[in-house]
């Protein structure tokens, strides 16, 4: 699916999903299940943030909505209602057939084949919906790539994790995908049917031009919760660069704020150097709108990085890298500046934190790329309607999707008797 134009500068009632009368979906109540590998965390993670805004979308459906973890992450979870549950155990059965979902939606693949089998066996008419998140296994090969100093290539994406996270994507009824150049990647290189793929970046409800005027912020900010990989490369790769930016603006100061900061990250802090380690932010929205320019040069990953797409709704521009830019604004002009060499990044760096007139550019841009690929009224309608013609016709859907149903009951024949196994032995060790 492809997007069209946002004209609107927010969502309006006539757009609202709520108020489209040909959408059944709204005439009865109905009930999601999530299976989460962790509670959602906007605060802390861009797939938080992904996760609050699928709630969103359900819950302004009219839709009950129960969500199942085995994790314990509390302290900075949102809270929301949760239901515990256990791997690896029977329990879990009497659950998912007490919920009796309509539909289930697992937030990533190992979810997906801990508990796909179960809600399979025990709820058969549940759509089951797959959020990728972002693909694992290209992050993975570019990792892999990133630690041998060289370029990643296709063999390097057929890897162990290819091979669970297709077959998950093959299982489900529909994944949800949050970059389109993974759903091209899907469809055109792996020959992905688009029947079982939707395209869903970000949504942004509010668009507004910045608020925060070039003059009144200062200094340079980088973010990024400290339990994903590319964010501590980052760091590191800010850590080198920063001597040279500083050269030219011994002002300026670079504040790192992130989740999950260990000793290893806070030992970067040096005040004389002004590279100062935050730690955790409080508020996303607060910080960006104090800052004059957001520095990312991301050297690996996959899927959208969530700090640009934010750099954008406050009015922070931003110098990336080719792989922080990644999908995230189609042809349009980015908002700020996109170098992968040490040079470039430094000069550009410096030249959108002195130049107010290509910094208000660069916020202009970043309107343009809100209203034009991440406007919320441009999925969330195309979600529904995906949505009602799989639901309305399961049996056939599944029946087309022939390769799910052989990849389904060899994980029946496999995982669940594996899992089985660990329930039995768990029973002895008590």
């Amino acid at each position: 699916m492809m997007p069209k134009t946002c004209e609107s500068s927010m969502t309006t009632n006539e757009n609202h999903p709520k108020n489209n009368i040909q959408n059944n979906y709204f005439c009865s109540v109905k009930h999601l299940v999530i299976i989460g590998q962790v509670i959602p965390e906007p605060k802390s993670t861009a797939a938080g943030t992904r996760m609050m805004q699928l709630i969103g979308i359900f819950s302004e459906a009219g839709y009950k909505i129960s969500f199942l973890t085995a994790a314990n992450n509390v302290d900075f979870s949102e809270k929301i209602e949760i239901h515990k549950i256990e791997i690896n155990q029977e329990s879990f059965d009497d659950k998912i057939r007490a919920l009796d979902p309509d539909i289930v939606l697992f937030d990533r693949y190992v979810t997906e084949e801990q508990f796909g089998w179960r809600v399979s066996e025990h709820c058969p008419d549940a759509v089951r919906i797959l959020d990728t998140e972002d693909l694992h296994f290209l992050r993975e090969a570019r990792y892999k790539a990133f630690k041998e100093k060289r370029v990643c290539n296709h063999n390097d994406l057929i890897n162990g994790v290819f091979l669970r996270e297709m077959a998950s994507i093959l299982r489900c009824d529909l994944s949800l995908i949050i970059s389109e150049f993974e759903y091209e990647l899907l469809t055109d290189t792996f020959r992905i049917d688009a029947d079982i793929l939707f395209y869903m970046p970000f949504l942004t409800e509010q668009i507004e031009a910045n608020k925060t005027a070039f003059e009144e912020r200062r200094h340079f900010v980088s973010i990024g919760n400290f339990l994903h990989e590319p964010n501590w490369q980052t760091v590191l790769k800010l850590k080198q660069l920063w001597k040279y930016i500083r050269k030219e603006l011994p002002e300026a100061e670079l504040h790192i704020y992130g989740a999950y900061a260990t000793e290893k990250v806070f030992q970067l802090h040096n005040e004389r150097e002004g590279f100062l380690v935050k730690g955790r932010a409080k508020s996303a929205d607060e910080i960006f709108r104090k800052y004059r320019v957001l520095l990312a040069p991301i050297p690996f990953g996959a899927g959208l990085k969530g700090k640009l797409w934010e750099s954008m709704k406050f009015g922070l521009p931003n110098v990336t890298s080719s792989a922080g830019s990644e999908a995230m604004s189609k042809d349009l002009p980015w908002n700020g500046f996109i170098e992968d060499s040490d040079d470039d990044f430094t000069e550009q760096s410096v030249i959108l934190y002195t130049n107010e007139s290509i910094w208000n550019q660069a916020n202009e841009n970043a309107l343009e790329i809100l209203k034009k690929v991440y406007c919320r009224t441009l999925y969330v309608q195309s979600f529904w309607t995906t949505l009602s013609k799989i639901t309305d016709d399961l049996d056939n859907h599944r029946t087309t999707q022939f390769l799910g149903k052989i990849l389904q009951h060899h994980q029946l024949n496999s995982t669940k008797y594996m899992s089985r196994w660990i329930e039995e032995k768990n029973k002895n060790l008590l």
